[in-house]
């Protein structure tokens, strides 16, 4: 009997990787194995140690990976796959593949990063530390990927075929609708949705793609995230408190900063505090977004003006590209890192990661998380074990660079910025389908989220809702 077995993103927000066997042989070496998704575990120490661990089956037997959007807890475990022998296609969106471009070598190159810091500052317990990958390795996997259009279908094996449909979540975000031929009966429908986005623009300013995942879905087995799924986003708009947290902040003497996602998310919090300056309701003040990725992410976001929102059309039609936006400036180099730490002055700096678990923004908030004139601003999920999680939290220290920095800074966290759908609009979604699921497994979220969000569907839909278990396999009928 064929199975899927969660190999990640079971119990937890990280890690998404869903194997489909298409036989009951699970050596591999039987039927057709295609996994969705290869993220990275992020956050707690017993999950981020996963990231070293063998799949159940060789690397070498698994056919192709279906890749749902670049976000790292998606995508951010292709290079090791790679590594332990993995060969075949990566299938994926034009952007999604463009944005993995940038990625991928990133995340290899931070991981060479932290591994030379700890072996020089001796904080590892492993001597040496080494990465999961290097930067390197990770060029070297973008070889295998292909790219597939929007409601194109795919077929791997005369068994199983797939097609992506609109998630909304970032840009070139998918769902993969795989269907597995059954002999004469009728062929099983799988809906995995990898990230959901917003399911309205008006819910989320500053949406980057058009809203919503697309409507009128039907499945036999629905495989769907639940970050969101113990809570509901603001439905304020945010512009108003953010330009009152800098407005404050400047006044006191001192700067923001901003941990976010180089994709995506930065691109939307510099369109708003572009419009908030110059409709002067936030103070002109320096901007740096301290990411060489978040550059080269512009760019790609700039190229693929099929995805915009209404809005976004608008204002890249006001403004033009914002690396070209007189008081931003953004830090190729370590150097014009560095520079930035020097300024005494009031300024703005945005920069990854957005969870805090690496890169540059370790370095300011080192500097200036002691510092109770400055204010860190949250604009994303925060998973628990992560720094960002730790800092947002209230504790009074946190461990960056194996030393306990003291929190005294102001901290908020603006919510409304969130990509992910959340309960309210889920169910939305949900009731949009043309039938009703055998059976819902859901992933890609923590146990409060996964279990509030069961029990609200299983009310509101009537629905066979189960949470899925790491490692844990379930038939496909």
């Amino acid at each position: 009997m064929p199975y899927i077995q969660f190999l990640g993103a079971a119990g937890t927000v990280t890690g998404s990787k869903h194997l489909i066997n298409t036989s009951a042989d699970v050596s591999g070496k039987a039927g057709t194995q295609v996994l969705v998704d290869c993220g990275l575990f992020q956050g707690q120490k017993e999950w981020r140690e996963r990231n070293w661990k063998e799949l159940p089956l060789s690397a070498q037997d698994i056919q192709c990976l279906i890749l749902t959007h670049a976000h790292l807890d998606h995508c951010g475990w292709i290079p090791r796959l790679v590594k332990q022998g993995f060969r075949g296609p990566i299938y994926a969106t034009s952007a999604t593949i463009d944005l993995c471009g940038i990625i991928l070598p990133d995340s290899g190159h931070l991981q060479e990063e932290d591994a030379a810091f700890h072996n020089q500052h001796k904080t590892s317990r492993h001597d040496p530390a080494l990465p999961l990958y290097t930067e390197e390795e990770a060029q070297s996997c973008l070889q295998y990927f292909q790219p597939i259009g929007f409601g194109e279908t795919k077929t791997i094996s005369p068994e199983l075929s797939f097609r992506f449909v609109h998630a909304a979540h970032i840009l070139g975000s998918s769902m993969a609708e795989i269907t597995l031929a059954n002999g004469n009966a009728r062929p099983t429908r799988m809906l995995f949705t990898g990230d959901i986005g917003r399911v309205h623009d008006q819910h989320a300013p500053g949406k980057v793609v058009y809203s919503g995942p697309q409507e009128g879905e039907s499945a036999d087995i629905l495989v769907m995230e639940s970050t969101y799924g113990n809570r509901s986003h603001p439905t304020d708009d945010p512009r108003p408190e953010l330009a009152d947290l800098i407005r404050k902040t400047v006044e006191r003497g001192g700067s923001v900063i901003v941990p976010a996602f180089a994709v995506e998310r930065t691109q939307k919090f510099i369109f708003m505090l572009k419009e908030l300056m110059e409709s002067g309701q936030a103070p002109r003040v320096p901007v740096y977004c301290d990411s060489p990725m978040a550059i080269k992410a512009v760019e790609i976001f700039l190229k693929h003006t099929e995805e915009y929102s209404d809005a976004t059309k608008q204002l890249v039609s006001r403004y033009g590209s914002p690396l070209k936006w007189q008081g931003f400036d953004f830090a190729q180099t370590a150097e014009a890192s560095k520079k930035i730490n020097d300024s005494k002055s009031p300024c703005i700096i945005i920069s990854s990661s957005g969870m805090v678990t690496g890169g540059r923004i370790q370095h300011h908030l080192t500097q200036r998380l002691p510092d109770p004139k400055n204010t860190v601003i949250f604009i994303g999920f925060q998973a628990p074990g992560t720094r960002g999680f730790t800092i947002k939290s209230g504790a009074p220290e946190v461990k960056i660079f194996g030393q306990m920095v003291p929190i005294r800074a102001q901290v908020e966290a603006l919510e409304q910025f969130s990509d992910h759908a959340d309960t309210p609009e889920l169910l939305e979604w949900l009731h949009s389908f043309t039938g009703k699921p055998g059976v819902t497994y859901l992933v890609h979220g923590e146990p409060s989220a996964s279990s509030q969000l069961r029990d609200a569907m299983t009310k509101a839909l009537g629905w066979n809702v189960q949470i899925a278990q790491w490692m844990q396999q379930v038939e496909v009928r």
